[in-house]
């Protein structure tokens, strides 16, 4: 991700209570779920159905199975941030992110990497990104000019 690229996706969000720990900043983890979030949100935009139908109705997982993560600067109670996602790589059965949380005064908070795998939720076995899937993907990460 560069520091000027577009994201693929992203929206603001206010840090709420429940996502502080007792030193009132964001308890680490609850950044994984913002970022789950985030991603099931971006899925919803990309494919009529949403992210509810391509695990339910579809049956096809995305588990995550590799992050690395940095935490540059706290996020506390009531800042506004921006999560955003950019489009790394996209591979037959994988999907590569980057995330980025950025206060509103624009120092970035924390960064990661995930590596999502679509897999058979019967075997759970790796399988292709399924083709609609794989063409709105890259379709969205075009458009922000990945």
């Amino acid at each position: 991700m560069s520091e000027t690229a577009n994201p693929t996706f992203s929206r603001q969000h206010k840090i709420h209570f429940s996502e502080c720990d007792p030193a009132g900043i964001v308890f680490y983890p609850q950044y994984f779920v913002l970022f789950n979030d985030l991603v099931e949100a971006w899925i919803d935009e990309l494919m009529p159905e949403g992210y509810h139908d391509i695990l339910g109705a579809r049956r096809v997982g995305m588990p995550t199975v590799h992050l690395d993560v940095d935490f540059k600067a706290v996020s506390k109670m009531g800042d506004r941030v921006t999560l955003a996602l950019y489009v790394q790589r996209v591979g037959q059965a994988s999907l590569s992110l980057a995330w980025a949380c950025t206060g509103s005064d624009g120092v970035l908070r924390m960064s990661a990497t995930q590596t999502i795998v679509t897999t058979s939720l019967d075997t759970h076995k790796a399988i292709a990104i399924p083709d609609d899937l794989r063409e709105a993907i890259v379709a969205s990460a075009a458009r922000a000019g990945a």
